[in-house]
């Protein structure tokens, strides 16, 4: 199971950087490090039927941190909600392939976001949502570690652990690089006020995790979801900006930039490598 999951992320990492390149746009590093994540989740974890995205039971998947929908959108194809031709559209003008997420435009999707910070919040309302309807389906957010220095992340935190949502799972991707290269100073000289320890802090059942170890992030997500016990659930997920290209791992550089096609083909033999 492990091995085919290694497999899959390998080829939603081709995905990612196909469409990168044919559209060329779109945010690589940060889906790049969140690629064995959303493998997990989408091929081992997620209670969902491609081919009824309403289902009313269904597990519920929320990207706060909506900027690598490149990754969310690779990994729709890979699982069979579209056509593998539809990434030809990513962000093109009427496409259902937006540069975010927008629920409005493919049902696939369980929410729109972009505005960073502010997904967990509706995550949190669907698994309170979830819980006055007596629903046993659990909520999974995907946020970032740069967004996680807005305050709503954590307004949000002190709801979930309020209402005690043992059906939200949050994931973070703490690859450590934003925009510009920026780190949070504060975080990095406090380690008490990082990821795992702070989840903790707003009354969470906390793991840490290698975000590129598939055995760790699928043991992981299956405690997580087995612990019923009226406390929220976080997975901080410590991952690599750009993982899986040399040349594109822990460079801020490529947080939004396409590969041409020199680095496109580099990138490729790279990826063919990572199976051998």
């Amino acid at each position: 199971m492990i091995t085919d999951l290694k497999l899959t992320a390998n080829e939603l990492r081709k995905k990612i950087l196909f469409t990168a390149h044919y559209n060329k746009q779109g945010h690589v590093g940060g889906s790049l490090s969140c690629a064995d994540i959303l493998t997990a989740l989408f091929f081992n974890q997620l209670s969902i039927d491609p081919s009824n995205p309403k289902w009313e039971d269904r597990d519920r998947f929320v990207l706060s941190k909506g900027h690598t929908a490149l990754a969310l959108y690779a990994t729709l194809a890979l699982k069979g909600y579209i056509p593998e031709e539809e990434l030809k559209t990513f962000d093109q003008y009427g496409s259902r392939l937006q540069a975010h997420p927008d629920m409005t435009r493919l049902d696939a999707l369980d929410m729109s976001t972009g505005s960073l910070g502010q997904g967990l919040s509706a995550a949190v309302g669907i698994a309170i949502g979830a819980k006055r309807l007596k629903k046993d389906f659990h909520v999974y957010c995907l946020i970032g570690d740069g967004e996680s220095q807005e305050g709503q992340i954590w307004e949000a935190a002190n709801i979930a652990e309020k209402y005690n949502l043992d059906n939200l799972i949050v994931l973070l991707d703490q690859n450590g690089l934003q925009q510009y290269g920026w780190k949070n100073e504060t975080n990095r000289k406090s380690p008490e006020l990082r990821g795992k320890k702070k989840f903790e802090s707003f009354g969470f059942d906390t793991w840490e995790v290698d975000g590129h170890c598939m055995a760790d992030i699928v043991g992981a997500l299956t405690e997580a979801k087995g612990q019923l016990n009226g406390l929220p659930k976080a997975i901080v997920m410590n991952t690599v900006k750009g993982k899986g290209v040399s040349f594109m791992e822990n460079n801020y550089l490529w947080h939004s930039k396409a590969p041409n096609d020199e680095e496109y083909q580099q990138a490729l033999i790279e990826m063919e490598g990572a199976i051998k």
